[in-house]
């Protein structure tokens, strides 16, 4: 096999670059010596293995090389800088960017799945020849697999079937990707595989004899119109058949089961030998489609059609370029192909081929939330594509379900964002209106616009548009979504007993935040994100309590003696911890504590001591070990604040009885709010000082009997 290997080198590229790749052969051959595989076999025959397959699709010279010392750095002494001093900086780019993704482990975690999946579409952002390089190793080590553990199997089959085989599809790669699900399926689902197979084989004579007969007739007749060109018989892969029987289809009923392939030089002889084969068998109903006219997404392009032959049995011709073949086979490969010793590569075509990489890096930049990222890399991964056009004649494609801003956000962002209507053949449609196949589309826009909305959110259909909607308010919006955010987090913390203030001021959180955000981030950037939607309240509030329960767990207490605790409130509010009255205490605003109540206190985090009333509802989640006991002192000259709420029959004047019933003792207010039930009963909630629990009972009892007022309680 390595002797064959270095003759397909010879025989495809020029000699001073066969001498190169010889190198580097020979170099990771020295440095895998005595390396076995779990086979039994030398570990060099995978490396050979792997560049064989990329010197197949005729991959460049760099590429070749890399794929022959792809594992050196991670398996050999052999470091990178050895190799770059030998083969040069790009060589090792891309063997580090293959050695990087080696390591990739893809578990059930959403977070660690997350990670690596950025990790690995950062390298395919590098150089796209590292995925191609790692596809192809990823192929050979699907071929080997027999020699695997029976759980380590279906684990690498599974992790092929969900990341690998749908980036391949997704590069366009279908040899690659068809062989990859093909292998994945024998070991995941091995008794339909092979129930499968049995039944393809029961009929496989008979197939071959009747694609050798279409065949002939379909050379007889390219030659009748003087057309140059290549017809074989393509075999179905196992797992597209399994796909289709899933989705309901009997076996009977999946057509290219057999199927013609003829590959010509120019798109008129494609169109021209389409209508010859309709001449000569008739086409199937519903069954043509044109992806020369309308490629997809991944760029590949070919007539299908469906006819049924003399004999009444159905079957699938493709119809393509030679150029177009290459694509459909290698995909974005194709464009490291050599031809007459030259290595051929349009900037423009392979731009075009790394936009769905640039457009998921442009997603995946902004989103935090793990979940969320994997969802929209889901939703690109496994397309079920419709396909648009513009008023010009461009043809847009979008996946199933998207809507008239998809489409406008698809566009530009800025025609987004400008989005004030949809045309979808000339007639004006609802925004959220799903597009269908070959839609004329149009976007109506105004300057006058004021940017997208947030209910738009709820029907967007592609990650680009949901991210470039939720940019707008970060951007645009900034300061609301910090208010919002704060207010949101404020009531989650009260909500779960603690004060946000508490929380974000330990050292726990601040080292967390130090570490995962970054110096240059503050609250405020979490604010934000919170306010327009990028994570979620729980997220923060979840990490906020854990490292606070840490601080906790490290805290040496506060109180330890009398002597040691003994700090000056110079507050004067009135309370003895312990018989003492000089802690650093505060008031909780959650139950506001005036004297009289029954009141506990909370030892926190380097701010001394909380007052809460002892039937406080927080306080039912606070760890027992910190609570202190605590005593009103009996010489107190400050005021409190006791909120109340008053609910009264709706009348008019009411408010102002109230308020002048407040003004006549002299109590400064320090809220009133005021609202109308769905009952037409009015609530009141007032804010009042007042000097102890006594007052405030004398209060409550004379607001009783003022006119239409039904019940006063404390909050």
């Amino acid at each position: 096999m390595q002797d064959a290997i270095l003759d397909k080198l010879k025989n495809q590229y020029p000699q001073e670059q066969y001498e190169i790749i010889k190198k580097a052969y020979d170099f990771a051959k020295e440095a895998h010596a005595g390396q076995k595989r779990q086979s039994g076999e030398d570990y060099f025959v995978h490396p050979v293995a792997v560049s064989e397959i990329l010197i197949d699709m005729g991959l460049d010279c760099e590429t070749v090389m890399a794929a022959f010392l792809h594992d050196v750095i991670e398996d050999t002494p052999h470091t990178g800088e050895e190799l770059e001093n030998l083969f040069g900086k790009t060589v090792v780019m891309l063997v580090n960017g293959v050695t990087k993704l080696n390591k990739l482990q893809f578990k059930s975690s959403v977070d660690e799945q997350a990670e690596n999946l950025r990790k690995m579409l950062f390298a395919m952002s590098d150089d796209i020849r590292v995925i191609i390089i790692k596809l192809a190793d990823r192929l050979h080590n699907m071929r080997t697999l027999l020699f695997k553990s029976s759980d380590r199997q279906k684990e690498i089959s599974r992790e092929t079937l969900e990341i690998y085989a749908p980036i391949a599809e997704r590069l366009g790669m279908g040899t690659i990707k068809g062989e990859l699900e093909d292998l994945a399926m024998r070991y995941l689902n091995p008794d339909d595989y092979y129930a499968l197979v049995q039944k393809i084989s029961a009929k496989k004579v008979e197939r071959q004899e009747f694609v050798q007969n279409v065949v002939k007739d379909i050379q007889a007749k390219l030659a009748e119109m003087k057309v140059e060109g290549e017809v074989n018989g393509r075999p179905k892969h196992f797992y597209s058949i399994y796909k289709k029987m899933q989705s309901g289809k009997e076996f009977e009923q999946i057509y290219d089961l057999i199927a013609v392939r003829i590959i010509v030089d120019t798109i008129k002889d494609c169109y021209a030998v389409l209508g010859a084969i309709h001449t000569m068998w008739k086409p199937l109903p519903g069954r043509f489609k044109d992806y020369i006219a309308m490629p997809k997404a991944n760029n590949y392009q070919s007539l299908h059609t469906t006819v049924i032959s003399q004999y009444g049995s159905p079957f699938e011709i493709q119809i393509r370029t030679h150029e177009m073949h290459d694509i459909a086979e290698f995909g974005i490969a194709a464009h490291w192909k050599y031809k007459e010793g030259r290595l051929t590569s349009d900037q423009s075509i392979m731009d075009d081929r790394m936009q769905w990489i640039r457009s998921i890096m442009e997603v995946q930049k902004d989103l935090r939330d793990n979940a969320e990222f994997l969802q929209s890399l889901k939703v690109d991964l496994y397309p079920d594509e419709v396909f648009v056009i513009t008023p010009k004649g461009k043809v847009v494609s979008l996946p199933k379900g998207a809507t008239g801003i998809d489409f406008a956000y698809a566009v530009h962002t800025e025609v987004g964002n400008k989005c004030v209507g949809i045309k979808v053949d000339g007639k004006i449609v609802p925004i959220n209106t799903r597009l269908s196949n070959n839609s004329i589309v149009e976007v109506i826009t105004s300057n006058a616009s004021k940017g997208p909305s947030r209910d738009w959110l709820k029907f967007v259909a592609t990650a680009g548009a949901r991210n470039k909607i939720r940019a707008y308010f970060k951007k645009e919006m900034r300061e609301e979504n910090i208010k919002r955010g704060r207010e949101m987090l404020e009531r989650e913390a009260k909500h779960r007993g603690y004060s946000l203030s508490e929380l974000l001021n330990n050292e726990e959180w601040i080292k967390y935040f130090k570490n995962h955000y970054g110096t240059s981030s503050n609250m405020e950037d979490i604010y934000a994100e919170l306010g327009y939607g990028n994570i979620t309240t729980n997220k923060i509030i979840f990490k906020l309590i854990d490292c606070f329960k840490k601080s906790a767990d490290n805290l040496t207490p506060i109180i330890s003696s009398t002597k040691a605790s003994r700090m000056s409130n110079k507050k004067g509010n009135g309370v003895l911890i312990r018989g003492y009255d000089d802690f650093l205490i505060r008031l909780s605003h959650c139950c506001n504590p005036v004297p009289g109540d029954k009141i506990v206190g909370y030892v926190s985090r380097g701010r001394g001591v909380s007052i809460h009333r002892a039937d406080c509802p927080n306080m039912k989640n606070i760890e027992a070990e910190r609570i202190i006991e605590a005593d009103w002192s009996q010489n107190m000259t400050c005021n409190f604040t006791a909120t109340l709420e008053i609910l009264c029959i709706n009348r008019s004047n009411l408010l102002v009885d109230i308020t002048t019933f407040f003004a006549n003792r002299k109590k400064l207010l320090t809220q009133v709010n005021a609202k109308v039930d769905d009952k037409l009963q009015a609530i009141i909630t007032i804010g009042v000082q007042i000097t102890n629990i006594n007052e405030l009972d004398e209060m409550i009892s004379k607001l009783k009997g003022i006119e239409g007022v039904l019940n006063v309680h404390r909050i």
